[in-house]
């Protein structure tokens, strides 16, 4: 993958343009992000003052918006927020499901609870989105991109709906 602007990873620095190892990349960030993703989730409805959810939320939020406009760059980062604003009932389904394996739901707590786990959500699928596409060797061939993009989508939306009548 190619970087949109410079870079330092310990103590390397990698230029704007040049190529990254992806199998450093995506594994080290979603299994951060999990982590931090999960801690976020923990502490939005586990009943941590919203104020403490906000300030590790938003470091961690703003730290990984960082990264990825250095991986990925601004148009791609902008298209995650679109595409995020569009897909909002996939991300309420999927919130609810996961509160509903704690006997809890969207409708349980403030909208702005949800303000970072939100966050969370879309970041990681942005990320595994990304990973797919370099997993399976298609970000530059723009006749297989749209095919593994669509699945990528259906496979979403299928599970969006399945997460919402299971949780229902």
């Amino acid at each position: 993958m190619k970087l949109h602007s410079s870079l330092t990873v310990n103590g390397r620095v990698y230029n704007a343009g040049e190529e990254i190892p992806g199998y450093f990349v995506y594994p080290f960030f979603l299994v951060h992000m999990l982590a931090f993703g999960l801690a976020g989730f923990a502490m939005a409805y586990g009943g941590v003052p919203v104020e403490m959810v906000y300030m590790h939320g938003g470091i961690a939020i703003l730290v990984y918006l960082v990264f990825y406009l250095s991986i990925f760059g601004p148009d791609e980062v902008k298209w995650m927020f679109i595409n995020a604003g569009l897909g909002l009932f996939g991300i309420v389904s999927q919130i609810d499901w996961i509160l509903s394996l704690f006997g809890k739901s969207v409708g349980d707590f403030p909208w702005y609870v949800h303000l970072v786990p939100f966050l969370y959500f879309v970041l990681y699928t942005f990320l595994l989105r990304h990973a797919i596409l370099d997993l399976a060797g298609v970000r530059e061939d723009e006749t297989t991109r749209p095919r593994v993009e669509y699945g990528f989508v259906g496979v979403s939306m299928a599970f969006y709906v399945l997460a919402h009548f299971l949780e229902g």
